[in-house]
């Protein structure tokens, strides 16, 4: 089994996409990862359980890298590249995970969370996302209604649902006050995230302390669940995005991404002497771009063969 490259070691524990690269330039395999150096350097580990990619492993000449900042943002990007090419080496098109987004109906009569439709929301319908993973969105759902009983507060509701607000908190609380701190959450508003993680959190441990452990299971399910809708991701955007070339050069190496539709559809890296017209980094994508051009260098100096 050959040595693990140095360009591996070269990556951060950080989420993100990766690509494999031939000698002459063509993208073999596009994944992405939680953790990039774990999940990179396991392709030069056992491939017992990822057999057809055995055959690729040799024709490895370089590895490039987007560091993102959370994994969903990485999902996000793997399924959008995935979507408009697909390696040789790679299987499915686009991801495994649906997109999905939440729907907020704040109206006092029949208020409602949950899952929105993908036509056009209903008049005073709020629409979140899109996120993907419908799993994992139902779940993100469930805690914020456990803390936010919304679906459970309208005027209109049964005894048994309104009993279900009164022991969540909500029998008293205005359906309006109920919505705003859904939809500050979903905002990612960093005082409102904070509470609602705070507020499962403190129900898992109540329940692990009563040996309730499988709705403690629940519970840091719905915890994670929140902590995927609401993680930083710039890679996808709602509805009916602009379009735009975005781009950083660090050591004579220049990374553009190319944004269509709201979302990041193209990434290219090249080498390049000095800075270009142009390669001034919007607003928001500061960081993001300039930690991703000084990787690109790290790696480029750093072929796999």
């Amino acid at each position: 089994m050959p040595a693990r490259p140095h360009a591996v070691a070269a990556l951060p524990a950080a989420p993100g996409v990766y690509r494999f690269l031939d000698d002459s330039g063509r993208v073999l395999y596009v994944g992405r990862a939680g953790e990039l150096r774990r999940r990179v350097s396991s392709y030069w580990g056992d491939l017992r359980d990822r057999r057809h990619l055995r055959r690729m492993m040799p024709r490895v000449a370089r590895i490039e890298a987007l560091v993102c900042d959370s994994a969903h943002e990485a999902a996000w990007a793997e399924r959008n590249l995935l979507e408009r090419s697909l390696p040789p080496w790679n299987r499915i098109v686009g991801g495994l995970e649906l997109p999905v987004s939440i729907g907020l109906d704040a109206s006092p009569q029949a208020p409602r969370l949950g899952l929105a439709s993908a036509h056009r929301p209903a008049p005073g319908v709020r629409r979140f996302g899109p996120y993907l993973g419908a799993g994992k969105v139902r779940l993100a759902v469930s805690g914020l209604e456990r803390l936010y009983p919304l679906g459970h507060a309208g005027p209109t509701r049964t005894a048994g649902e309104r009993e279900l607000a009164r022991l969540r908190g909500g029998q008293d609380t205005p359906v309006a006050q109920l919505a705003s701190a859904v939809a500050s959450v979903l905002d990612r508003e960093p005082t409102a995230v904070a509470a609602a993680l705070a507020g499962l959190t403190a129900r898992r441990d109540a329940a692990a302390g009563a040996q309730a452990y499988e709705a403690a299971a629940r519970l840091q399910q719905e915890i994670e669940a929140v902590e995927w809708v609401v993680a930083p991701q710039r890679v996808t955007a709602h509805g009916e995005g602009g379009h735009e070339d975005v781009t950083a050069w660090g050591d004579d190496v220049l990374v553009r991404l190319r944004i269509r539709d709201g979302r990041l559809r193209v990434w290219e890296q090249e080498t390049c002497t000095r800075s270009v017209p142009g390669t001034e980094a919007p607003d928001g994508w500061v960081p993001f771009l300039r930690r991703n051009a000084e990787l690109a260098a790290r790696l480029a100096a750093l072929p796999v063969s």
